[in-house]
């Protein structure tokens, strides 16, 4: 777990998972690397976590954004286009 980014409205936490293969030998393959992205909205304490195709979309779009040395107002509203997407509400345990 690696907090990427934490502003006054948004929190993202990268999550990597290592997924063990096994050939039908038995012999082990090398690591995959699963996981994806927890965003947290802060104003609406709604959060959404993606993975997959829209995880790889998300990363494409960030690392796109940082080339440009963006504003944090700049990735807040990049991030709030995925975060309108959360339904989770955010509870604390």
């Amino acid at each position: 777990m690696h907090m990427l980014y934490n502003s006054p409205s948004f929190i993202v936490v990268q999550f990597d998972v290592p997924v063990e293969q096994l050939r039908r030998d038995g012999r082990d393959l090398p690591a995959l690397q699963r996981g994806g992205f927890e965003i947290v909205d802060k104003f609406s304490r709604k959060e959404i976590f993606i993975e997959g195709a829209l995880a790889q979309q998300f990363q494409e779009g960030v690392e796109a954004l940082i080339e440009q040395e963006p504003s944090e107002e700049e990735l807040d509203d990049f991030i709030e286009r995925y975060a309108n997407m959360g339904q989770q509400p955010v509870v604390m345990h």
